[in-house]
């Protein structure tokens, strides 16, 4: 198997907290040779950096409030810019609702570019609360009570499941049963892509990395 022919690797992954996107994410990216883009990682990248916009996030966050879209938007773009996403990415965690997937869509737009494919990671509510439920034991977090769990999900349920019709639209959404074994759920998502053209390099049609 060869690597998708336009060379184009542009994609985003959503699911519900628990549903192991963020594990996920790194293989897809690792396999294709992109950067995974995670919005909490540039946050902290930026903060970390004292960049100039790393010093408003970190007023924002040191006040208790949640950082507006308009700003979330300014620091992707900044990331995708820079020379290591120009062949493509990974965007985990953005777009999270409908203002910031139009934000998107214009600043790629503006580049001529656009999303090659939209991984949904499908996990059951129950399936996602045992995750995060053990996940919080494992780590010793006592704040992450089963309210708060669901309170989580209750958000993504209302602010970013529905990003997923504008996508579906598109017919950019890859539907992936998150449910199984970490390799059997990283082979689905190469299934998918793959049947959309868009192969890894080196994956000889296999994607399931340790």
């Amino acid at each position: 198997m060869t690597a998708n022919p336009t060379g184009s690797a542009r994609f985003l992954i959503v699911g519900p907290q628990g549903s192991g996107k963020g594990t996920q994410g790194v293989l897809v990216a690792e396999a294709f040779g992109v950067p995974q883009v995670a919005t909490g990682d540039i946050f902290r990248a930026n903060v970390s950096g004292g960049t100039e916009l790393g010093k408003r996030v970190q007023a924002i966050i040191e006040a208790g409030d949640l950082v507006p879209d308009a700003l979330t938007s300014e620091l992707v773009r900044d990331r995708l810019a820079q020379p290591d996403a120009a062949a493509g990415f990974l965007l985990d965690g953005y777009p999270r609702n409908r203002g910031q997937v139009d934000d998107l869509a214009e600043f790629l737009g503006g580049r001529g570019e656009g999303l090659d494919a939209v991984i949904e990671l499908e996990v059951p509510r129950e399936e996602s609360i045992t995750r995060l439920h053990d996940r919080a034991v494992k780590q010793g977090r006592t704040d992450d009570t089963e309210e708060v769990i669901a309170n989580r999900l209750a958000i993504y349920e209302r602010e970013t499941a529905p990003i997923l019709d504008v996508y579906r639209a598109q017919d950019l959404v890859l539907a992936i049963d998150g449910v199984g074994t970490l390799d059997q759920v990283t082979q689905r998502i190469f299934d998918a892509l793959a049947s959309r053209g868009l192969i890894a390099q080196g994956s000889g049609g296999n994607g399931a990395a340790a």
